[in-house]
């Protein structure tokens, strides 16, 4: 049982997984905080580019 705990705490196989998990959610919320700060001036713009 001892060796089995121990070789629970050293385990990282799934360490890589949760990185690219946290990367993806982290550019997941940057763009949608993009999207959302820029969205009325592209709007904007696309209605000023379809009245002309």
């Amino acid at each position: 049982m001892k060796k089995f705990m121990g070789w629970l705490k050293n385990e990282e196989s799934g360490q890589g997984m949760v990185e690219y998990g946290l990367i993806i959610g982290l550019m997941a919320a940057v763009i949608i905080g993009a999207i959302a700060i820029l969205g009325p001036k592209i709007t904007a713009l696309f209605d000023g580019i379809s009245l002309t």
